[in-house]
């Protein structure tokens, strides 16, 4: 059974569309916690819910409190996230720290949360000082602002990550690659052809020019299907050359018999 994942805390969130955003940002990456304090325009939104794209089941179950005391009460762990300096003494750390740092807690089903400002102020002095750490993104300090939905899919993400770090299952399973004796026919059908063509120039060099030809192939893994398109590519290119071959030697004899008339 996974840990109990953070609640996400939205202090005083202004805009339904960002609180939307921020369920399914959450949804992508298994959070499904949405704590709203004080939502400017009250609650619930319809605007949100269209914002979402789907991710309904965050906005459906959310709580809204009247201050962030009220919303933490049942929380062990509260961290800050703000790009703002402050005077507090707490711990700074980046969201792979304070995921870690949660995850701690939750292996122990204790309950945490993250906590996000307004989009235009941020988080207030007095709100921060009942976190224990504070969570800085390592933006680039000429532009720190992010759009809440992007910070909310930060943390999001590094808690996916320390969850269940393997990439996603293939869509549909890929085709077996093919066996050595197709892949070695299809070198040989392409190699004759190349030779034929003078490709191998100068003789000497054709060892190494096999090889790598044929590393270079072999890197592809070609499954049966692959093989057998190729050497018809193979095939109709070879039966291109042997046409300009006929229409050359056609001319040539045209020209013979016009010279000798």
């Amino acid at each position: 059974m996974d840990p109990i994942a953070p609640a996400i805390i939205l202090d005083r969130p202004q805009l339904a569309e960002n609180i939307g955003a921020v369920a399914r940002a959450m949804a992508n990456f298994g959070l499904s916690d949405l704590r709203l304090v004080a939502p400017r325009d009250g609650w619930p939104q319809e605007r949100a819910w269209a914002s979402a794209s789907g991710a309904d089941w965050p906005l459906n179950a959310a709580r809204v409190y009247d201050t962030v005391a009220e919303a933490i009460a049942d929380l062990t762990l509260v961290q800050a996230t703000t790009a703002r300096p402050r005077e507090l003494q707490l711990p700074v750390l980046t969201p792979r720290e304070a995921v870690e740092e949660a995850h701690a807690e939750a292996v122990q089903d204790r309950r945490t949360g993250l906590l996000f400002g307004a989009e235009r102020a941020g988080l207030e002095t007095a709100d921060i000082a009942l976190c224990q750490t504070v969570v800085t993104l390592p933006v680039d300090p000429r532009f720190r602002s992010l759009n809440l939905a992007q910070a909310v899919i930060i943390l999001a993400y590094e808690w996916r990550m320390r969850i269940d770090a393997a990439a996603p299952a293939n869509f549909r399973p890929g085709p077996e690659p093919a066996e050595a004796s197709s892949v070695m026919g299809l070198y040989g059908h392409l190699e004759d052809e190349l030779e034929a063509a003078g490709f191998f120039h100068p003789p000497e060099k054709k060892a190494s020019m096999v090889q790598n030809l044929r590393s270079a192939l072999g890197r592809a893994r070609f499954s049966e299907q692959e093989v057998r398109t190729f050497r018809g590519v193979v095939t109709a290119l070879s039966r291109g050359r042997g046409r300009v071959l006929e229409k050359i030697a056609r001319q040539k004899a045209q020209s013979s018999g016009k010279e000798t008339a």
